[in-house]
């Protein structure tokens, strides 16, 4: 028990976290250096094991936490402020996407990805099959609208469908809030399940240097100096959007509109941003989400409803920055020069069609929902996203970062507007979220909106 303490201690985590990344890298190295085939496997193995146990809490994680989240909201006012608080929300959402597209436009512009030919970059043929049935799967705002409403219910869970799944928890979580008291058994149930969630995913957080090392690891064995090389200009450019948006446009809007500090913001949300990083997942960060968004004195029946919505459709980085730069780098390998038109149809749908970006995948949904409305063609379509494939796991990494630090933006914005930032928890020190020993970060918001 003393070990766990010093482990789940700020310092020791993070000093954990820095080596297993380094550790990983060099482990790849020596694998791809080798061709020692069995070595790249348990590495490969590791980053699996890890990511498929944050994934299978994705789906029970957010249609428990928008439920909860939505009951959270009334012991903040009546039905009014509730609506008040939820426009509010989806308001910022469409600003900061509208400023993140316009960075993501101007730095693809400077940049320019694919201009300079794709070397010896080949799409794989089961990328190619996969993109093409992307396209195929998400070319119409149609398709996409009708894949909003599941035709079954337990399908939508089965399947994994986190779109469907976040729609019926509103409707759900609407209804119940709705019914009052009567559905108080039905909250109380719901508050149970996604704690015990919570906990779970608390422990698997401890995992994490392990994962990471096998993430990491299999990377550089796989892809090695050949993961940037075709699309060098391309994952250049994500980054430097992703980080203008992070450390420029989220300090800007926390200084002016929250009033708080960018350095104390960057303090307590670290913890979070890191593990997105490593993790891929704004879902799997969930939970460290609406914890630093509580550490920062955002009212935690708010934070209970803002950050569960965030998870699943406030992506800055896969669906603003990645999408205008990937339509720019697939025009650019077609041969095709963007007109003024074209760009602002990017822009459209980086603002409207946050809902497209629900879940992992969210940046495949949203890049190929992007090109295809603004009219490129489906071939170079599916062979640029299959290219994008091959530099997926290290431009992920930055996108889903960039991803959740905007989920905790967001509610700490709308919390100061509304009054509900605790400058008093703001100004506190604080544990990372889900490596108290007590447990008591991952229940906080819950019990808060019981």
């Amino acid at each position: 028990m003393s070990f766990l303490r010093t482990y789940t201690k700020p310092s020791v985590f993070a000093a954990a976290v820095i080596g297993s990344l380094v550790a990983g890298a060099l482990l790849g190295a020596l694998a791809r250096a080798t061709e020692t085939a069995w070595l790249t496997e348990v590495l490969d193995q590791l980053g699996s094991v890890f990511t498929t146990l944050l994934q299978i809490a994705v789906i029970p994680l957010v249609f428990t936490a928008i439920i909860v989240g939505i009951n959270s909201l009334r012991r903040l006012g009546g039905g009014r402020t509730a609506a008040r608080l939820g426009g509010k929300t989806v308001l910022w959402f469409a600003i900061t996407s509208f400023i993140a597209v316009l960075i993501g436009i101007v730095v693809g512009l400077i940049f320019n990805p694919g201009s300079g030919g794709l070397g010896d970059a080949q799409a794989t043929a089961e990328n190619t099959e996969k993109a093409a049935g992307s396209v195929e799967s998400w070319g119409s705002w149609t398709a996409f609208i009708e894949g909003i409403v599941p035709s079954n219910f337990i399908a939508a869970f089965a399947e994994g469908e986190t779109l469907q799944v976040l729609f019926l928890a509103l409707v759900i979580g609407a209804a119940a809030y709705s019914l009052g008291d009567r559905a108080k058994p039905f909250v109380d149930f719901t508050t149970s399940v996604f704690e015990i969630i919570q906990r779970y995913l608390g422990w698997i957080v401890r995992l994490a240097p392990i994962g990471i090392l096998g993430l990491i690891g299999a990377a550089v064995a796989n892809y090695g100096d050949s993961l940037f090389r075709p699309l060098l200009s391309a994952t250049v450019a994500v980054y430097v959007g992703s980080l203008l948006v992070l450390f420029a446009v989220y300090p800007i809007l926390l200084r002016v509109f929250a009033k708080v500090s960018p350095g104390r913001f960057f303090g307590k949300a670290w913890t979070a941003i890191q593990f997105a990083f490593v993790s891929q997942s704004s879902g799997a960060t969930l939970p460290l989400t609406r914890q630093t968004a509580v550490n920062l004195g955002v009212d935690p029946g708010y934070a209970a409803f803002a950050t569960p919505l965030a998870s699943a459709t406030k992506m800055d980085g896969c669906a603003a920055v990645f999408p205008a730069i990937g339509a720019i780098f697939i025009a650019n390998i077609s041969g095709v020069s963007l007109s003024f038109g074209q760009y602002v149809g990017i822009v459209v749908v980086a603002v409207l069609g946050a809902f497209a970006t629900a879940g992992t995948t969210g940046w495949l949904t949203a890049l190929t929902l992007t090109t295809t409305v603004i009219g490129l063609d489906a071939e170079q379509v599916a062979l640029g996203i299959a290219l994008i494939y091959s530099v997926n796991p290290i431009m992920d990494m930055m996108r889903t970062a960039t991803n959740v630090a905007g989920q905790i933006v967001v509610p700490t914005v709308v919390a100061r507007s509304e009054g509900l930032l605790d400058d008093d928890v703001l100004n506190t020190p604080s544990t990372p979220p889900l490596l108290s020993d007590t447990g008591e970060a991952a229940k906080a918001p819950a019990h808060a909106g019981g």
